[in-house]
C-alpha cells in the first residue's frame, strides 16, 4: 500500500451514531514523498546514538529509572493528571491527601512500565501484555471502574460529553478482534518488508484510532511505542519516550492523527511522528550528557568530604534512582546511627549535593536538587 492511495476507514452507522471503521495495516507499505527516506535515516541515526549511551554510560539503570518516571509523570500530565516531577519521585506519606489520586495515576505508570519491559525478556510484544500493563496502570486509581485489563465492551468516544457531540467515535467494540488481531500481527510480519519506526508511526495511529480500552488509551499508546522499539532491539534500554514532545506540540498530535482519519494523510502522520523520534532522541542524548557531567562534578565534591567519602558515594548511588531522602531513610540505607546519618546529610548539603525542601525542624527531606534539574528543565 503506498501512503500516497492509502483510504484510512469509513463511517458506520451504527444506533444514532456513526463510528469509524479503520483500514487494516498489516500489510506492504511504500511512499513517494523524499521527505520520509531523509526523515528516517535522521531518526533511525539519532535513535542508534542514543541507544549507544545506553550502553556505555556506567550504571545506567540508576537513570533509566528516572527517565520511566518523568515519561510517566508527563504521559499522566497530556490526560489532565496535576502531578510534577519534584511530587513523582516521592513516598505517598509525602504527598498532601487531595494530591494523591494524580500521585498514583503517575506512580501505577511507572510500574506499568517496569512490568511491561520486564515481560518482554520472557514474552514477545502482544496484546496480552498491553491488557496486563493497563491492568496495573488502571489499578486503584481514578479508572479502576473502567474494566482494567480488560478491552472494552461498549462504545467510547473522544471529546465531548456523549455520542451526540463528541469529537471522534472509535470502532464499535464488536470490530475490535479484527482489528487487534491485524495490528499485533502488523508488530511481528517478517514477510513485508517495513522499517521498524515506520511501522512504529503506523501502530501508535492504529492504536489510538483503535481505543480499545474505555479509559488509558492515550497512556498505553505512547507506552506501546517504546515497547515497540525495546522488543524489537531497536533500543537497548527504555531510554526514548515522545511525552513531553507530544505535550509540548499536543495541538500538532492530535491535528495529525485527526488529519489521516478525515484526509487519508497518512504520509503527514508519519513525518510528524520520525520528526518527534529526531527531537527525542537528540534531547535524550543531551540528557545522559548532562548526567555525565554532573556525575563528575557529585565526584568531585564527595571525595571533599574525607572519611565520610565511602558514604556518600553509596547514598548518592540510592539518589540516582530515588532523589530524594529524609535523615530517617538514610540511617536505614546505610545502618547507622541518627546522628551519624544527620551529619552525613548535613555535610552533603554543605557542599551543594543535597537541598533541604521543606524548610521544616522535624521530618525534613533532602533532594538531589541538581539531579533533579536534569530531568525538570524542559528536558
Amino acid at each position: 500500500m503506498k501512503f500516497e492511495k492509502f483510504v484510512s476507514g469509513n463511517w458506520v452507522k451504527q444506533y444514532q451514531y456513526k463510528s469509524f471503521q479503520p483500514a487494516l495495516i498489516n500489510q506492504e507499505w511504500s511512499w513517494d514523498d523524499p521527505r520520509m527516506n531523509v526523515l528516517l535515516e535522521k531518526a533511525t541515526r539519532a535513535l542508534g546514538e542514543l541507544n549507544a549511551f545506553t550502553l556505555i554510560v556506567p550504571d545506567v539503570d540508576l537513570f533509566i529509572r528516572m527517565h520511566i518516571i518523568k515519561e510517566a509523570n508527563t504521559s499522566s500530565r497530556i490526560e489532565g493528571t496535576r502531578t510534577e516531577m519534584d511530587e513523582a519521585v516521592l513516598d505517598e506519606a509525602a504527598i498532601r491527601p487531595e494530591r494523591r489520586d494524580d500521585w498514583r495515576e503517575v506512580r501505577n505508570y511507572v510500574e506499568a512500565m517496569n512490568s511491561a519491559i520486564e515481560e518482554l525478556q520472557r514474552l514477545p510484544l502482544s496484546m496480552r501484555l498491553l491488557r496486563r500493563t493497563h491492568e496495573i496502570l488502571m489499578a486503584g486509581a481514578r479508572g479502576e471502574r473502567k474494566t482494567p485489563g480488560e478491552f472494552r465492551r461498549s462504545q467510547n468516544w473522544i471529546g465531548g460529553t456523549s455520542l451526540a457531540d463528541a469529537a471522534f467515535i472509535p470502532p464499535h467494540h464488536d470490530t475490535l478482534p479484527d482489528l487487534l488481531t491485524d495490528l499485533e500481527a502488523f508488530w511481528h510480519n517478517d514477510s513485508i518488508q517495513v522499517p521498524h519506526l515506520v511501522r512504529c508511526a503506523l501502530s501508535h495511529y492504529q492504536f489510538e484510532t483503535i481505543h480499545p480500552f474505555l479509559d488509558g488509551n492515550g497512556r498505553i499508546g505512547r507506552l506501546l511505542i517504546t515497547l515497540y522499539l525495546v522488543s524489537h532491539g531497536l533500543l537497548s534500554k527504555p531510554s526514548l519516550y515522545l511525552s513531553a514532545h507530544l505535550e509540548k506540540h499536543r495541538g500538532a498530535y492530535y491535528d495529525a492523527l485527526t488529519r489521516v482519519r478525515e484526509s487519508n494523510d497518512i504520509g503527514h502522520w508519519v513525518r510528524f511522528f520520525l520528526q518527534a523520534m529526531i527531537e527525542t532522541a537528540e534531547n535524550g542524548k543531551q540528557t545522559f550528557q548532562r548526567i555525565l557531567a554532573l556525575r563528575q562534578e557529585i565526584d568531585d565534591l564527595i571525595v571533599r568530604l574525607g572519611r565520610r567519602a565511602e558514604k556518600a558515594h553509596t547514598l548518592v548511588r540510592h539518589l540516582y534512582q530515588e532523589p530524594v531522602v529524609s535523615v530517617n531513610q538514610v540511617t536505614d540505607l546505610l545502618g547507622l546511627k541518627y546522628y551519624a546519618a544527620n551529619q552525613l546529610v548535613g555535610a552533603m548539603a554543605e557542599a551543594g549535593i543535597l537541598q533541604e525542601e521543606t524548610g521544616w525542624q522535624r521530618n525534613r527531606l533532602f533532594a538531589f536538587r541538581r539531579y533533579l534539574n536534569v530531568f525538570s528543565d524542559g528536558n
